[in-house]
């Protein structure tokens, strides 16, 4: 039963003399503003002039370190009473053994699913008890537990957190269950032309035996052949207090949280000795270019991956790629996507990016294009590489910098946002102001650095192009382009299966 009174819920008659009223009153009122509104109107010809270039004034990154040597980055922001913790492990794909590539995948996946006296459920439920959030991740580059938790509940939590990271069980059932989930993943993955364009573009660039030619979960294969003592090997040599570091942002003080951390992590022990940790080795660089045709039947699009071997991310060139591919592919107005989606109408959308790891990743551009316009997305494709070797105009670089520039500040709103980026700081050991100058360092790339790093980073004559496709539908104009030699592949081809 409502609580609001008989008298308030009861249906007023229309007033028409009421509304009268008040739209001659407000007649006189817009007849009495109308010169001032005129005076002041803005001028809807041209867009607003752009305000300063935002700066982003982060606090003091605090370093600390327990008793046993355990790095502690902390960020105190008391705008929210929450607490981020992340424990970042320099280990991930990249790390992977000899033939057996998922293995830092796989470790970091089972993390949660068994440790301490807890079983997956049981850590699943206490987590939610706590109002809080536990992930578990791992790149190529690096491996990371992940706890977002009310302050109030942070003394609740950190045991948890420590079990996950110091004592997971691995449970046998438990890997049986996520070594089949993946494994039916990259069955599913046979079916879209776009992870076969994904996988196949990877192999095709970097090869079948590079740690970057398969994906990070690994294969069909090695993921059958993993025990849970591979695992726990893994973990053994990997998470060490020597190799992590632990990230703590929100609303909190090194008095408050590193006794707790102590209490918690102090008694972490090398299990053996701290790895030595090798980079995995720069594939070698495409000399010369060819398009793979890999033929998927009755395929509604196309899905085409275009690129090579990039770049590092120590790269001194990273601030004129960023610029330079914002330009080419990393916005929704850069010339790929305007040409592709907005001009033609070939793509929902098209894209570039530089994928820049410990070691050089991949270099691609990408979309999924209308089988009957594959020929002519690929001579857009061609076209729009071959012009970004042209000096690009000021004012198209000017717009680039300020997309980037005024997008920044954003990409650190939350604790969350703000500890990942001090994760990068930490796996690609970047300086302390690294994220206070990057503004700046945008702003100083000019036209110049722009086009030597494109006729350094971009050579379509020896870019691998994949196309995944129809190929009744789409070989002969693919062919009538006389672009370069073409090779027709299966998917089982593609992909080595």
């Amino acid at each position: 039963m409502s609580a609001v009174p008989e008298a308030r819920r009861t249906k007023r008659p229309f007033d028409y003399c009421r509304v009268g009223r008040v739209l001659r009153a407000l007649v006189v009122v817009t007849a009495c503003a109308g010169p001032t509104w005129g005076q002041t109107a803005p001028d809807r010809t041209r867009p607003p002039a752009l305000g300063p270039t935002p700066q982003l004034d982060l606090p003091a990154i605090q370093k600390r370190a327990l008793s046993n040597g355990l790095a502690v980055w902390l960020i105190e922001s008391h705008e929210v009473p929450i607490a981020q913790i992340n424990i970042v492990v320099r280990a991930g794909a990249g790390d992977d053994p000899a033939g057996k590539f998922g293995a830092a995948s796989l470790t970091a996946a089972m993390l949660d699913e068994g440790a301490g006296s807890r079983s997956a459920l049981e850590i699943a439920d206490a987590v939610e008890f706590l109002g809080a959030n536990l992930t578990t991740t791992s790149s190529f580059d690096s491996s990371a537990v992940r706890l977002n938790v009310p302050v109030t509940r942070l003394g609740e939590a950190l045991p948890l957190l420590a079990d996950v990271i110091l004592r997971p069980t691995f449970p046998a059932m438990e890997l049986d269950r996520l070594r089949q989930e993946r494994i039916t993943a990259l069955l599913q993955a046979r079916d879209d032309p776009g992870s076969i364009a994904q996988m196949a573009f990877a192999r095709i660039v970097f090869g079948a035996m590079h740690r970057y030619g398969t994906g990070a979960i690994g294969t069909e294969a090695t993921l059958k052949t993993f025990s849970t003592g591979d695992l726990a090997a893994f973990h053994s040599a990997y998470y060490q207090p020597a190799n992590a570091v632990v990230v703590v942002v929100g609303d909190v003080t090194p008095d408050a949280v590193l006794p707790q951390l102590e209490k918690h992590f102090g008694g972490w022990k090398a299990a053996a000795d701290p790895p030595r940790r090798a980079p995995v080795p720069a594939a070698t660089q495409l000399s010369r270019g060819q398009i793979y045709i890999v033929d998927k039947p009755e395929a509604e699009q196309s899905q085409i991956r275009i690129g090579w071997v990039g770049v590092p991310r120590s790269t001194p060139d990273y601030f004129s790629l960023l610029v330079l591919n914002t330009v080419l592919g990393g916005s929704f107005t850069s010339r790929l996507n305007q040409n592709l989606r907005e001009q033609h109408g070939y793509a929902y959308g098209a894209s570039s990016g530089f994928d820049m790891r410990l070691s050089p990743g991949p270099f691609v551009a990408a979309a999924g294009v209308q089988s009957d316009k594959t020929p002519e997305s690929l001579r857009e494709f061609d076209n729009e590489l071959l012009k970004i070797l042209e000096p690009v105009p000021a004012d198209e670089i000017t717009k680039a910098k300020n997309y980037i520039a005024l997008g920044f500040p954003a990409e650190f709103e939350s604790s969350a946002d703000l500890s990942r980026r001090l994760e990068e700081l930490i796996v690609y050991q970047l300086a302390d102001e690294y994220f206070e100058r990057y503004i700046t360092n945008v702003q100083a790339v000019t036209a110049a650095d722009v086009q030597r790093v494109a006729k350094t980073y971009i050579q379509p004559s020896r870019f691998a192009v994949v196309v995944v496709g129809d190929r009744k539908t789409i070989e002969p104009g693919i062919r009538a382009l006389n672009l370069g030699p073409v090779r027709v592949m299966s998917v089982d081809e593609a992909l080595g299966l």
